[in-house]
């Protein structure tokens, strides 16, 4: 057995204790308001951090190419409540315009 593959049966294995001591925390523990706030934000958190990674960054460098005007423009017409189809496909024009124009 190779080293990746311990690596990997070692992050299924601690990955399934994760779960499960998360089951094992009592629900009195889950509903304190504190708790219920920081549970509630923490997807909005990993989400951003997710798009942020994947539009400014390429490997382990930052980039700025045509990702991010298309994030921007996005940003903004998710800020001004357009529906979601228009905010998808406003942003590919964007980052299409931008590499037609050879940025990115």
């Amino acid at each position: 057995m190779s080293w990746l593959w311990a690596g990997v049966i070692a992050a299924a294995v601690l990955s399934f204790a994760q779960k499960w001591i998360g089951y094992q925390v009592p629900p009195g523990v889950l509903e304190e308001p504190r708790i219920a706030r920081v549970t509630s934000l923490l997807p909005v958190a990993l989400l951003g951090a997710l798009v942020a990674t994947q539009a400014a960054a390429d490997g382990q460098q930052l980039m700025a190419d045509a990702r991010l005007p298309a994030l921007a423009v996005a940003a903004l017409l998710l800020a001004l409540r357009a529906p979601f189809l228009v905010v998808v496909i406003a942003a590919a024009v964007v980052a299409a315009l931008c590499r037609a124009l050879g940025w990115g």
